[in-house]
């Protein structure tokens, strides 16, 4: 069981991964957007999804 339970972990690791990365790749686009308008509550706002994506990264790469 405990196999089964590793294997399916990995699967979905492995689908949600690109998706992430794909998510992070919009995001710095939009943060360098929102650098060049100079608008500051975009940035912010960016910032914090980047931030949750990142822990998102991390926690799946485990």
């Amino acid at each position: 069981m405990k196999h089964v339970m590793e294997a399916l972990r990995k699967r979905e690791a492995e689908e949600k991964l690109p998706v992430i990365r794909m998510e992070i790749d919009y995001e710095l686009v939009t943060l360098h957007d929102a650098m060049i308008a100079g608008d500051a509550e975009q940035m912010s706002k960016t910032k914090r999804r980047l931030i949750e994506l990142r822990k998102q990264l991390i926690e799946w790469s485990i």
